[in-house]
């Protein structure tokens, strides 16, 4: 039996051959570990922007069906003339009427929180819980508000929201609806998941 102290040629080879067993190794569990650091085709697509055309849609509609983004529902709205003009005067009774403390792009800072004052586009989920409000544009009493001016509805727990998308004081969503970015590619076609550029 050879004594590997005498045998530099055997102790050289082991040692080439266990570090290239080694680094196979290191290669072979660094591979799907770095590969997991890539979303998945699913995830890619759930982020992904989607286009939505609004061209058959009249005022007072809410577009159906539902479109979702990011696996959430979004609401996009025609709002009549009378319902702008409420916009305009019924401020008094919202949590937050300049949309300070909401989540929207900084071009739908406004009175409407939207591009164009007539379409409004809205994450579908309550500021409280994540409930679907409902959507009822009429105005008229209604069994939750007898003076509704119109807008959404949470009958979860009771969160109003006027057609803008924001929140009644008192009430327990703590912020009005977020605002997705959005834009649009032609009058009638809006892409979601893509800020518009601001001039």
């Amino acid at each position: 039996m050879t004594d590997s102290k005498s045998n530099p040629v055997t102790r050289r080879y082991l040692l080439l051959a266990t570090s290239g067993v080694a680094a196979v190794g290191v290669v072979g569990a660094a591979v799907p570990f770095v590969q997991s650091w890539t979303p998945s085709a699913k995830a890619r697509a759930l982020g992904a922007p989607i286009k939505v055309d609004i061209s058959k849609l009249e005022p007072g509609e809410i577009l159906g069906p539902i479109p979702a983004w990011r696996g959430q529902p979004v609401f996009v709205i025609h709002r009549t003339q009378a319902a702008l003009e409420i916009l305009e005067k019924e401020v008094d009774d919202l949590a937050d009427p300049l949309s300070k403390k909401s989540t929207q792009p900084d071009y739908a800072v406004n009175g409407w929180r939207s591009v164009r004052p007539e379409i409004g586009v809205y994450l579908g989920l309550c500021t409280h819980l994540g409930c679907s409000p409902k959507y009822e544009p009429k105005v008229q009493p209604e069994p939750f508000d007898s003076s509704w001016k119109g807008g959404f509805f949470c009958p979860c727990h009771g969160s109003k929201f006027d057609l803008a998308g924001r929140v009644e004081k008192n009430l327990p969503a703590p912020t009005n609806l977020i605002v997705p970015p959005h834009r649009y590619e032609t009058d009638s076609v809006i892409v979601i998941g893509e800020d518009m550029e601001i001039a």
